[in-house]
């Protein structure tokens, strides 16, 4: 099986990086409308800024696929 083109692996790749930058950024946004408190605010950048990545992963990481053998 032969690698995707060089044009789908840098777009997929620009893709995933801006919305991981958007994850960041917002949750650090959000996390300073949140609260005052300098410590509530790591928190809470921390746990969106996790779950945002977990989700990530699970969206655009590849299937496994399943490779049959002819028998």
């Amino acid at each position: 099986m032969s690698a995707p083109p060089l044009w789908r692996r840098a777009l997929a790749e620009m893709l995933g990086t801006g919305m991981l930058v958007a994850i960041v950024v917002g949750s650090g946004i959000a996390a300073q409308r949140l609260s005052a408190d300098t410590g509530l605010q790591l928190l809470a950048n921390a746990l969106a800024t996790a779950l945002g990545l977990g989700v990530l992963i699970l969206l655009l990481a590849p299937s496994p696929v399943r490779i049959s053998t002819p028998r």
